[in-house]
């Protein structure tokens, strides 16, 4: 059973950049055709995708977030991370990192198969 682990601070004052990690545990990162995603959702809105890394390393971005966001990987630790500079309060949302096996349909969330508990983050000077 593949589990999913998000962590990072809570609360984020504005113009920072926001970190984000997901552990991973109960399968790997580089496991074939597999691809992790970050998705969020603000309070009173929808799932908004906003990147995805893929077994052997390439990334994909939203277009609503490319200028900001960076996904990376450390395939030692089986983890994920976020990266999202500039933030502002609008980025309020829980955060979740999330899985799929294959790359059809990455910015549609319900194709996700496993998902994360969610981090709330706050941006809030």
């Amino acid at each position: 059973q593949v589990q999913l682990q998000e962590s990072g601070p809570g609360l984020v004052k504005p113009s920072q950049t926001l970190s984000l990690t997901c552990t991973v545990s109960g399968g790997s990162i580089t496991t074939n055709r597999s691809y992790w995603s970050w998705i969020r959702q603000p309070p009173g809105k929808g799932m908004e995708w906003m990147g995805a890394i893929g077994y052997r390393g390439p990334t994909y971005y939203s277009p609503s977030f490319k200028s900001r966001t960076s996904i990376s990987r450390d395939t030692s630790k089986n983890q994920i991370t976020l990266q999202l500079s500039s933030v502002t309060p609008e980025d309020t949302a829980v955060y979740y990192c999330a899985r799929k096996l294959s790359d059809y349909g990455l910015d549609d969330t319900a194709r996700y198969d496993y998902w994360g508990q969610g981090t709330q983050v706050t941006v809030s000077s």
